[in-house]
């Protein structure tokens, strides 16, 4: 199962030792995600890590980082809506439904699936799908290797997540609280 920790909105100055500390300690992708930050800011970030842990990092905010740093891929959202036709790195977006996953599956190396469960960062933010429904994307063979869990996940729901055939988990509240 692959671990994925995604960071907190605004660069903070602990932001290159924690990525060294999740890294070291089991995690396998890093989701530079910092939409209340500047380019220059996660640049700096960047700076104080070697490469062996950059080439670990996803980063979702400013795609010209990717490059310049050597990064594992670049994450689509509504800021970057799609790559280049001679982007090679990890291919990765965001659904919020079953459906979305569906369409997506084949263009992207993973999917991050949320809210799995109640969000433990977004005040409010729900689960979106029912135990059942959860199931059956599962049977289906929707839920796969490819689809990672993301909202409210927590290393205790790990064995669930793993009974429905998610490739993985997706943490950023249960990581940072």
């Amino acid at each position: 199962m692959i671990l994925v920790a995604i960071t907190t909105p605004k660069v903070t100055d602990d932001d290159a030792a924690i990525i060294v500390r999740l890294l070291n300690s089991g995690i396998d992708i890093i989701h530079l995600r910092k939409p209340e930050s500047t380019i220059e800011e996660c640049r700096r970030v960047l700076e104080r890590l070697d490469a062996r842990y950059r080439s670990k990092i996803v980063v979702h905010d400013y795609p010209v980082l990717y490059a310049e740093f050597s990064l594992k891929g670049i994450h689509l959202n509504r800021n970057i809506t799609s790559y280049s036709d001679d982007y090679r790195g990890n291919r990765s977006r965001s659904c919020h439904t079953l459906g979305e996953v569906v369409r997506c599956k084949v263009d992207y190396d993973y999917l991050l699936l949320s809210p799995i469960f109640d969000s433990i960062s977004k005040q409010g933010y729900r689960s979106g799908f029912s135990d059942e429904e959860l199931r059956r994307a599962s049977d289906e063979g929707i839920i796969d290797h490819k689809v990672i869990a993301l909202g409210g996940v927590t290393p205790e729901r790990f064995d669930y997540i793993r009974s429905l055939n998610f490739g993985g988990v997706a943490m950023m509240g249960a990581i940072y609280k």
